[in-house]
């Protein structure tokens, strides 16, 4: 595979977890040694939901840190920064916000989404709106060439793709000033949270990665199983039972028999 520029950001949201782990640092650390890596800690983008709790994103940043560097992120593999280090993400943001028409951003399919998941939040503000331009201007300014993204991600990756094309033609004169990032698309293992849901510490279902190994296991042993076996001899339906996806991750072979 042809070593290429590579972008990946993370929301400093509190300390990460398992579904973090799973998800998105395992693909990292493989990129890190096949690619040209820059990972950053995006701590504008957290802003555009926890803007009244600036410090508490403060505080999450230096854990997101600690966090990357026990899993194996290494800076002398991959560029490590924090994203408001860069003061050009927010000036390129402002620039393609000149260009980038309302309807894109609000065709976006996980911003009613959002919306509805975070009800107590409010989100009725521009910069929630656009923070898939955000995202766009974090890739572009890189000239990244791909974005380690799992599938709901791709149409925030398709509107960086079409910003892109829209800057090229108005201001390329002929030339591609901003390549059109690729999607990689990770092979990650999806982690459901503690009550079924996705994973997240917006649903407040997370197991962390720093966490005690007894808060660990007292949480599993709180998860809902197959709502359908009520009693030990009835039939079940391993894909309805969120403690399943854990035990084909974590059993060995001889448990999994």
């Amino acid at each position: 595979m042809a070593r290429m520029r590579v972008v990946s950001g993370m929301r400093p949201t509190g300390r990460l977890h398992l579904g973090h782990l799973k998800g998105v640092l395992e693909n990292w650390l493989r990129l890190q040694d096949q690619h040209e890596c820059f990972f950053f800690i995006a701590d504008w983008h957290a802003l555009t939901t926890e803007y009244q709790n600036p410090e508490r994103v403060r505080a999450a940043v230096l854990e997101v840190a600690l966090d990357w560097l026990a899993v194996g992120v290494d800076p002398e593999r991959a560029v490590l920064f924090v994203q408001s280090d860069v003061p050009a993400h927010a000036e390129l943001h402002l620039i393609l916000s000149f260009i980038t028409p309302l309807s894109w951003l609000e065709r976006v399919p996980t911003y009613k989404d959002q919306i509805a998941a975070l009800k107590e939040k409010d989100l009725g503000t521009y910069g929630f709106l656009g923070y898939p331009l955000l995202q766009a201007a974090d890739v572009l300014i890189y000239r990244a060439q791909a974005v380690p993204i799992g599938e709901d991600q791709l149409p925030h990756l398709e509107l960086a793709r079409e910003i892109a094309r829209r800057f090229n033609h108005l201001y390329g004169r002929g030339k591609a000033i901003f390549p059109e990032p690729q999607a990689m698309l990770a092979k990650a293992t999806k982690l459901p949270g503690l009550d079924g849901r996705k994973m997240s510490k917006s649903y407040r279902n997370t197991i962390d990665l720093a966490e005690p190994w007894e808060e660990t296991e007292r949480k599993v042993r709180t998860m809902p199983t197959d709502p359908a076996r009520v009693r030990r001899t009835d039939p079940g339906t391993p894909e309805k039972c969120p403690v399943w996806a854990f035990h084909r991750v974590y059993s060995t072979d001889e448990e999994r028999a």
